[in-house]
């Protein structure tokens, strides 16, 4: 069962549930479980490392589409204009 959700997990790349199964990891007796458990996990860990390479990159991005918002913006000056 412990299996399936992972595998699961994996396909929809869904970190909360992969960070949920790993402090679940039941105790694998047969050698066929924990063979195919360790597969898993190291799929599971590449998963999350593309997952963060991706944050990484729209972040960045989103950081120089500000800079780029900021840098078309007229500059702002104060004024106090008594005459009107």
């Amino acid at each position: 069962m412990w299996l399936n959700k992972l595998k699961i997990a994996i396909i929809e790349k869904n970190s909360d549930s992969l960070n949920l199964l790993m402090k679940e990891l039941p105790v694998l007796e047969s050698k066929e479980d924990i063979d195919s458990a360790l597969y898993l996990l190291e799929e599971a860990k590449r998963v999350v490392g593309e997952l963060r390479d991706e944050t990484q990159k729209s972040m960045i991005q989103m950081k120089k589409n500000i800079n780029f918002l900021k840098s078309t913006q007229a500059p702002h000056t104060s004024k106090l204009d008594i005459n009107s």
